[in-house]
């Protein structure tokens, strides 16, 4: 398997439109129609959606930059320390450093206080969320492919990924160690196939049990499905930062504490009468 385009797309004198924010931008405009379809049925109008869409997008860009520089980037003169002498460089988002994790973070937190400001109610929003982003994450993730990037540790499997030699981390780009011949597990495939698996039991539920789910249950659904299978990706990644001696690293920990959250708030809101339910959300 190997990305059949390169990075960019269409190129004008030193300006350049590349393949990964077509993709970014597709993705979040797909996910912002499924959960505008969604608020419909719930009795709210779609244009909050759409006029929601720049707040959530500012959000996520500003959590996906701030998480990876502080949390995901690594120990040493090339990471951290680099962006504590140069905090402008925090700035060059184009240079490459997003992580999910903080994009949900900052597109939540955006969401809410969007919600907040309009008087809307936020827990039908964050649903409407929850519906779309599987399937923005999905088509998101062709980026990665696109980039030569999110792979796996080397395989003999009939679907591993070629990567180029400038587009390797150590230890990688040992051609010695490494030939070119080399291919790697395709994460981002394997992200998307959960993610489109998600995508489509979170709308089987939203029609199947509407009448049983409350306002903000398909949040918390995704709250656990997301996390669950990006702990066992994790066991997969070579680029991250893993606490010494383990194989876990700040998403393990972090999707254990998401899921669990997620789990007893979901169960412990179905115990509850409905108007508890309804404050909790």
């Amino acid at each position: 398997m190997y990305p059949p385009v390169g990075p960019v797309l269409i190129e004008i004198g030193p300006l350049s439109l590349r393949w990964y924010g077509v993709l970014m931008v597709t993705a979040f405009i797909v996910a912002a129609a499924i959960a505008a379809r969604y608020v419909e049925r719930k009795g709210q109008s779609s244009s909050n959606v759409w006029d929601g869409l720049l707040w959530v997008l500012i959000g996520a860009v500003i959590g996906a930059r701030l998480y990876y520089v502080f949390i995901q980037s690594p120990r040493g003169p090339n990471g951290i320390e680099r962006y504590l002498a140069n905090p402008l460089e925090i700035l060059n988002v184009m240079g490459g450093g997003l992580h999910i994790f903080g994009g949900f973070i900052g597109g939540a937190i955006a969401l809410w206080l969007y919600t907040r400001r309009r008087n809307l109610p936020a827990a039908i929003y964050l649903d409407g969320a929850a519906l779309g982003m599987p399937l923005g994450q999905a088509i998101a993730r062709l980026g990665n492919f696109i980039n030569q990037e999110l792979y796996g540790p080397p395989t003999t499997l009939p679907w591993g990924l070629r990567i180029d030699p400038p587009h390797r981390i150590p230890p990688f780009d040992d051609l010695t160690r490494y030939p070119e011949s080399t291919r790697f597990h395709p994460l981002f495939l394997y992200e998307a196939i959960w993610n489109l698996a998600g995508f489509a039991l979170l709308n089987y539920a939203a029609r199947r049990f509407e009448k049983q789910l409350r306002d903000g249950d398909l949040i918390l659904m995704y709250a656990i499905w997301y996390p669950l299978g990006r702990f066992f990706l994790e066991f997969l990644r070579t680029d991250s930062w893993f606490f010494p001696g383990t194989p876990f690293n700040v998403v393990h920990l972090l999707s254990v504490l998401v899921i669990v959250g997620a789990a007893a708030l979901l169960v412990l809101r179905h115990r509850a009468p409905a108007k508890v339910a309804s404050a909790q959300a």
